[in-house]
């Protein structure tokens, strides 16, 4: 099934210069080309086609051997014919549709089933997308043909031909068609022992224990490891797996937003996750209790890398979340996380002292840990003794002492604190202030002689005060002892090599600063697309700050009856800049969007 607009484009492609046109790309061909095409200078090409070991490299494209000498182009564009480059110029040679792979929209089960691997590498073809009508196939060689109608009569379907980057081809066919060998081989493993008719939930819970797969099995180790690299690539911070009754799905957090990834047949799905207990060290028998652990390995560039695991018992087995620690958030200056040159000078004149507690407060998975981090990174030296006391350590670094909470044999953060106490600390670090024991405990610390970083869970700096004082803290202590507050958000920022520029929205703006009043930039940031962000126009995210230092006038205030809102305004009179004018900073820099702030400010 050939529509008409397909053999439009057969013969528009077959129409090309003979020494295009005939079959499989050559290296000379293409560069007599791209001379005719006025991109490269005839010398440099002669150069290249004579070069016989260049030539004689069979096993690679010619696209990529033409790349890898990075031409200087000749048509006035100042970058060099790379990779992506040359395939852009040979889809609009072809008539095809340039497309780069996104491996998280492609279902892999289903586009793997369209041709077997040995047909798609004979071909070099790979189809990335299967609907009622038609099927997508993404080839590097756009004047082979042969494969064409077979496609399109064995399936019946209107088949649209694409051209993607030779290298993305080779690296995603061999990762697609090895990834679905394994979990159709594991999953048949698992089957072949399955008694059937599984007719209700208890059945299906006890059946879940019977012929379960090993997992050390080859097939399994190949999917594990596939996940975690393709994690790192994917630049995720989190890894969910969750079972399900018959299908169990795999979701990355990428930039602080959930994406499904894969699915596998939930028996599969139990073997993986014992197979990461292996890895963490977990209890692999203990299936009814959350367990935690940790994994350390290497990223695909030889980084090491550290992964928090954490296990929860539900109904169709044990879900695990995998958190991604970036290795150089501890290196990265303030700066790289967002902070303006004044909260930079702010932040530092609060950490920058012998005694005192600084807190840092916002919600679940707004970088408290990672700010905290950077400043310990920033205040360590060979002179100080910097100590910590986490639930759990989530990175662990050299330069500092860190110890784990185990509430199972008592220690929690008050007895934690109360142990670095005798171990001459300079600088305490507690993960997190959850009650009153513990914030006596950090007081106490801060009392005799330490600075102490720790964490809240308040909505913005003011309440932070109000939030120790419900925890039953003195208020003439933590006018004795607290240096300031901040509050902080993370927003995706804009990717840096496809953001556009559109005049600002100023209702949006409005809505964005109110009540406060600032200058309308004329023109703001947009969102549009590219390989490097996967389409989405984010790459990253950044922090949007609210400092507090503790001034004479707001101590004064601390009292049993404040009144949070009179805190908030003399803080603001006395100089704190509130979230939403961080945020308005940002979007005016053209670093993230109007509604991307929108979204994680409170009112």
């Amino acid at each position: 099934m050939v529509t008409a607009q397909a053999a439009d484009k057969k013969s528009a492609r077959t129409g090309l210069p003979e020494r295009l046109s005939n079959g499989r790309l050559a290296v000379e061909p293409l560069l007599t080309e791209l001379v005719a095409d006025g991109l490269v200078d005839v010398q440099a090409a002669r150069r290249l086609a004579h070069d016989s070991r260049a030539l004689l490299r069979g096993d690679l494209h010619p696209l990529v051997v033409i790349a890898n000498r990075r031409l200087p182009r000749r048509d006035g564009d100042q970058r060099t014919l790379d990779l992506d480059c040359l395939t852009h110029w040979l889809a609009a040679k072809a008539g095809l549709r340039y497309v780069q792979i996104d491996p998280l929209e492609i279902d892999v089960d289903a586009v793997t089933r369209v041709v077997s691997r040995p047909y798609a590498e004979q071909y070099h073809i790979l189809p990335l997308e299967l609907s009622e009508q038609r099927v997508v196939v993404a080839t590097s060689e756009p004047f082979c043909h042969g494969w064409e109608d077979d496609v399109a009569h064995l399936l019946r379907k209107e088949v649209e031909t694409v051209l993607v980057n030779p290298l993305d081809m080779h690296r995603y066919t061999l990762e697609f068609y090895g990834l679905t060998r394994s979990v159709r081989a594991a999953g048949q493993t698992r089957f072949q022992n399955a008694p059937e008719g599984i007719s209700n939930f208890e059945q299906l819970v006890e059946l879940g224990e019977a012929g379960k797969l090993n997992a050390d099995d080859r097939h399994i180790v190949t999917i594990v490891d596939w996940l975690l690299q393709y994690a790192f690539d994917q630049r995720a911070s989190d890894i969910h797996l969750e079972p399900r009754r018959d299908v169990s799905g795999i979701r990355f957090r990428i930039d602080g937003k959930l994406a499904r990834v894969y699915e596998l047949p939930t028996p599969v799905m139990r073997a993986v996750v014992s197979r990461i207990k292996i890895l963490g060290r977990m209890d692999l028998a203990e299936k009814r209790r959350p367990q935690d652990g940790r994994i350390k390995t290497r990223t695909p560039s030889g980084q090491e890398v550290e992964m928090r695991l954490s296990t929860m018992p539900t109904a169709f087995g044990e879900k695990c979340v995998m958190r991604i620690f970036d290795p150089d958030v501890a290196a990265k200056h303030f700066a790289q996380l967002g902070f303006s040159p004044t909260e930079i000078a702010a932040w530092e004149s609060m950490v920058d002292r012998p005694h005192g507690i600084v807190l840092v407060t916002g919600p679940t998975g707004s970088g408290k840990t990672t700010t905290l981090y950077a400043t310990l990174q920033h205040l360590a030296g060979p002179e100080l003794n910097i100590c910590s006391v986490e639930d759990p350590i989530e990175m662990v670094n050299p330069e500092f002492n860190q110890m784990q909470v185990q509430a199972n044999i008592g220690l929690d953060f008050a007895e934690g604190v109360r142990t670095l106490l005798r171990q001459d600390p300079d600088i305490i670090m507690v993960g997190e202030i959850r009650d009153r024991e513990t914030a006596e405990m950090a007081i106490q610390a801060s009392l005799t002689g330490h600075l102490v970083l720790s964490t809240l869970h308040t909505n913005d700096a003011p309440s932070a005060v109000t939030r120790l004082l419900d925890l039953g803290v003195p208020y003439y202590l933590i006018r004795a002892t607290l240096a300031g507050v901040v509050a902080q958000r993370l927003v995706r920022t804009l990717c840096p090599h496809c953001k556009q520029f559109e005049p600002i929205d100023k209702a949006a703006w409005k809505r964005l600063v109110h009540p406060w009043k600032t200058n309308i930039p004329e023109n703001v940031g947009k969102p549009k697309g590219c390989k490097a962000c996967r389409n989405t126009g984010f790459l990253g995210r950044t922090g949007l700050y609210e400092m507090m230092p503790l001034s004479p006038a707001l101590r004064l205030m601390v009292h049993p009856d404040q009144d949070v809102e009179a805190v908030r305004k003399a803080a603001f009179e006395g100089g704190m800049r509130p979230l939403k004018i961080s945020a308005a900073q940002q979007v005016a820099a053209g670093l993230t969007t109007v509604s991307e702030c929108i979204d994680v400010i409170p009112e």
